[in-house]
């Protein structure tokens, strides 16, 4: 084949990769998404290593998608003046990050750590598969990673269908609806719609998902069969949470002997969730034991009508306009209580 032949051929396929993928992101957009990073141990460990900032300009958030879903990243920054660092995951305990930070010397500021009760009181591995797989890539990742994690992420502000968790070859496949085998459970898949993400971390729903019923019940459906495993698993053993207790005083020392400080905070769920947990998760026996055992500050949104009054679309999360409002409510909170002090706070005209 000739220099010429190769030139050719080498410009064809070079402009079908380009009608393809042209063709291919104008039909997601036209279907209402937008931009979404991928949200895995790369951009958290990115997130983490801002975590040495000074006390009085960031404070960290980890937990469950409570916290990535509720705190609005961009009102929590205008309305304090400070850097909020997301460190939160899906489905996640906060107890390894906590004791990540908590053994980290050089961590010495603001911490507000999500209490979801069915993630913090569960020992199960899936419940600390993700946080695991980003603390072990932080202690070995390379130049190289780092590099690679910067030119994704320039692309991935450009271009909706770099969506890992949905869009590359294995997530398509997952979800094609295929049966399992027999014998064999199929996990669960979210809708596309109930979370995007930015790149500081903050998960978003989308409005075509607030108004479709459809998926509305799909998402509560998917809260109906964890709730449905947790039962059948059996709660944990009463030495299996003194355990957890004795570690989260532990570590909430670590950082308090420091001049950390540590702030623990429920967020809303709402409706037959809601109800679910105060029966299996009583406060008296768990939020209240955290308080008293670590001599914490703790704010349960439960406790406070401009916290209280958010009904959760599907039972456990916040619309992103409801986000703003409970952020600056939680900001405000914050401050009567006088648990966390925002020296920054830009004075209003």
């Amino acid at each position: 084949m000739t220099h010429s032949s190769l030139r050719n051929a080498a410009l064809l396929a070079l402009v079908l990769i380009i009608v393809f993928c042209t063709s291919w992101e104008y039909h997601l957009r036209s279907k209402g998404l937008g931009i979404s990073y991928d949200d895995g141990p790369e951009l958290w460990s990115a997130k983490r290593s801002q975590v040495y900032l000074p006390a009085d300009k960031a404070t960290v958030f980890i937990g469950s998608s409570r916290h990535k879903f509720d705190i609005d990243i961009n009102t929590w920054q205008s309305v304090t003046g400070e850097r909020a660092i997301q460190l939160a995951f899906e489905g996640t305990s906060p107890m390894p990050a906590l004791d990540d930070l908590a053994n980290d010397s050089l961590f010495k500021g603001k911490l507000i750590c999500d209490i979801t009760e069915g993630l913090v009181f569960n020992t199960s591995p899936g419940s600390v598969e993700r946080i695991s797989k980003s603390l072990a890539y932080r202690k070995k990742i390379t130049p190289a990673q780092q590099f690679g994690f910067r030119v994704n992420q320039l692309l991935e502000s450009q271009f909706v269908f770099l969506d890992r968790d949905f869009y590359s070859l294995n997530a398509m496949l997952q979800r094609t609806g295929i049966p399992p085998r027999k014998g064999v459970m199929d996990e669960p898949y979210f809708p596309i719609e109930f979370g995007r993400v930015t790149s500081d971390r903050q998960d978003q729903m989308t409005e075509s998902f607030i108004k479709d019923t459809t998926l509305l019940n799909k998402v509560k459906a998917i809260w109906g069969l964890y709730s449905k495993m947790a039962a059948q698993a059996g709660p944990e053993t009463p030495k299996a949470i003194d355990s957890i207790f004795a570690v989260i005083k532990k570590d909430v020392d670590k950082i308090r002997s420091r001049g950390g400080t540590v702030l623990f905070v429920r967020s809303p769920s709402s409706g037959p969730y809601r109800q679910g947990e105060k029966m299996v998760f009583p406060r008296e026996k768990l939020w209240n034991r955290i308080l008293s055992t670590t001599g914490v500050p703790g704010i349960h949104f439960e406790d406070y009508p401009s916290l209280a009054k958010f009904q959760c679309p599907e039972f456990s999360h916040l619309t992103p306009s409801d986000a703003v409002i409970y952020t600056k409510n939680l900001i405000a909170v914050i401050e009567q209580e006088k648990v966390l002090t925002f020296p920054n706070k830009p004075v209003s005209k």
